[in-house]
């Protein structure tokens, strides 16, 4: 197993996901997400996910859209920390550390509803994913109370 903390780098600048971003084409961006639930028991579900510039502090993030409603954002209220494993054949990387949500049930500082449905898009794309229509996506996830959950990790590590 290699563990790849932050490189040198400036004191806040997060820890390196080259890794994860060239492991996430070779599986369409599938990845597990892992969240504490309030007895310490593990929930887990598959996402999409990808890589993203952190719309506040620019920094390179996980990004993940879940349902307005799901169980994963009660659990990130309550504690905001994940990980997420992408793999592809023998190949997978981590990614863990603190998450914050950017939605409409959780607005977060900076960020605009008309910044928010474009940061849903560009966590969509950067997971793989295409639409032939933006504007009907963007209906869809403002129906759905989509929300973006960013993980700026503190480590990444693979095989």
């Amino acid at each position: 197993m290699t563990i790849l903390r932050a490189r040198p780098r400036a004191a806040g600048s997060g820890a390196d996901l080259a890794p994860f971003a060239d492991l996430v084409p070779r599986d369409h961006g599938l990845a597990v997400l892992a969240l504490a639930r309030p007895d310490g028991t593990v929930h887990v579900s598959v996402v999409s996910a990808g890589v993203v510039a952190h719309p506040v502090s620019g920094l390179p993030a996980v990004g993940v859209v879940a349902a307005g409603r799901s169980r994963k954002l009660d659990h990130l209220r309550a504690r905001p920390r994940a990980t997420v494993v992408l793999r592809a054949g023998f190949r997978w990387v981590a990614a863990e550390g603190p998450a914050e949500l950017a939605g409409p049930d959780d607005p977060l500082p900076g960020v605009p509803a008309d910044r928010l449905r474009l940061l849903l898009r560009e966590i969509f794309t950067a997971a793989g994913g295409q639409h032939d229509d933006l504007g009907a996506y963007d209906r869809a996830m403002a129906a759905e109370r989509r929300t973006a959950v960013l993980i700026t990790p503190d480590r990444v590590y693979s095989r």
